[in-house]
């Protein structure tokens, strides 16, 4: 009965990422009125499976639509349009995590994780914050659980205590304020595929080079606060062990982004499509390439062949994850009605944030999306209800991409502070402390720091 259920939740996570990238694609009216219907069949199926801290989010969307529908706004548009972009963050999830399954097993994934948790002292924070990026374009969150592993694996050669507590907060910061600095401009991150959905005129295209320096100010300051405060103990025992390899073994990282990018990219100029769009075919693509790869021989030694790796996939990994879609899709929809709800309350109550000067708006989206995170709202769901709520760019006088700028440097900041995201929970169990303990202690100097100087470039950028 599990295998069946198993195999039902595969096929049906399958099905809407395939009827969302035939959307994508300007799929017909058929395709796109099927969207909001599978997704709300995919919820239906999902929520007996889950624990009661995610029914709870399942509830919370049903209650909002029933006052949507009393409030008397138009609710059948507003929950269509919730659903349909529950259907895409789902789609955008299935579709990150077959790489993420192929990447998992990859021998020369881990030989360049191993290789970066052993540098030495001088260089390994940068290297871990670099490296930090790359496996986030291709692991997505898998990326900090790897790392992590790998860095506490290392951490266990040194002797000393004192040293091991120092280095795995070092460690484990760098991989996480890595990863963070990748949401402003990646096109494998959710905080690009939602924000550019939710500002028209926006793409990955337009914020891609303000995003990388939104990146660079995060991971600059990590770094330089490192190295700033870094503690100056003396190490005892003999000399550290030396990563084995070279750099070139982060060369399939390289080639893997390389191709990801370059094909959107290369599509993108022949359709015309948006890029996040085109990454839910081309991701995909290249994972099931990938395993083609990893299986050649696989038949013959004995091991896993390609049509048990893909079923395998199906029948494991993707209803595996199903926790996690639920909070996602529900995160979207929540959002989307909350925010209609709120709108006409707002206008009732006269507030007007058009009469709010553009720059005071920008660095309310750098602090108030981390707020929200500190009340336990994940990033999806407090952007998904902000966004709306802002005036128009037309209105404020400003490029749309300033606003998705502003908005994804709060989300990076969030991912970097709030308890209840995956990072601060990761990095949290892997150095065993509390995310609270990571995001509020650890980070603190990080945030404040880091968002002085996020809230005067994105105001910076918004005047340009």
């Amino acid at each position: 009965m599990k295998r069946a259920v198993a195999g039902v939740t595969g096929l049906s996570l399958i099905l809407v990422t395939v009827n969302v990238i035939l959307v994508e694609w300007r799929g017909g009216q058929m395709i796109q009125a099927a969207e909001p219907a599978l997704a709300l069949s995919l919820l239906v199926l999902l929520a007996p499976q889950v624990r009661r801290g995610r029914q709870i989010f399942v509830l919370i969307g049903i209650a909002l639509t029933i006052a949507l529908a009393f409030q008397g706004s138009d609710w059948l548009a507003v929950s269509r349009a919730g659903l349909e972009k529950a259907a895409f963050i789902c789609a955008f999830f299935c579709a990150l995590a077959s790489l993420r399954s192929v990447a998992e097993s990859a021998p020369s994934i881990q030989n360049a994780g191993r290789f970066l948790a052993m540098q030495p002292p001088g260089r390994r924070y940068i290297a871990l914050t670099f490296g930090g990026q790359m496996f986030a374009l291709v692991l997505n969150y898998g990326a900090i659980a790897l790392l992590g592993a790998l860095a506490t694996a290392s951490m266990r050669m040194e002797q000393d205590p004192r040293i091991r507590k120092i280095r795995a907060r070092r460690m484990l910061l760098a991989i996480q304020r890595g990863f963070t600095s990748t949401l402003p401009w990646s096109p494998l991150s959710f905080a690009v595929a939602i924000t550019t959905a939710l500002v028209p005129g926006t793409s990955w295209a337009t914020v891609v080079m303000p995003g990388l320096v939104t990146a660079f100010l995060m991971a600059g300051t990590g770094w330089a606060l490192d190295t700033i405060f870094k503690p100056r103990v003396t190490p005892q025992g003999g000399p550290r062990e030396k990563p084995d390899g070279s750099w070139l073994l982060l060369s399939p990282l390289l080639v893997l982004l390389v191709l990801i990018m370059g094909s959107s990219v290369g599509l993108f100029l022949l359709t015309g499509i948006r890029v996040v769009g085109l990454v839910l075919l081309v991701v995909p693509v290249v994972a099931v390439a990938w395993t083609l790869l990893q299986t050649r021989h696989a038949a013959q030694d004995g091991g896993r062949g390609f049509r048990a790796r893909i079923a395998s996939y199906m029948m494991t990994d993707l209803p595996g994850v199903k926790e996690e879609v639920v909070l996602l899709m529900m995160a979207g929809y929540i959002g989307t009605v909350g925010s209609a709800l709120l709108t006409p309350v707002m206008t009732a109550g006269g507030m007007d944030l058009s009469t709010v000067p553009a720059p005071m708006i920008f660095i309310a989206c750098v602090y108030i999306v981390p707020l929200a995170g500190q009340l336990g709202m994940n990033p999806i769901l407090a952007v998904t209800l902000l966004v709306p709520l802002i005036p128009s760019a037309e209105v404020l006088g400003v490029s749309p991409t300033a606003v998705v700028v502003a908005v994804t440097a709060g989300w990076a900041l969030t991912a970097a502070t709030s308890p209840f995201t995956a990072t601060t929970l990761l990095i949290g169990s892997f150095a065993r402390v509390s995310a609270r303990h990571v995001g509020l202690v650890w980070n603190r100097w990080y945030f404040i720091v880091t968002s002085i100087l996020l809230s005067v470039w994105v105001v910076i950028f918004g005047l340009l």
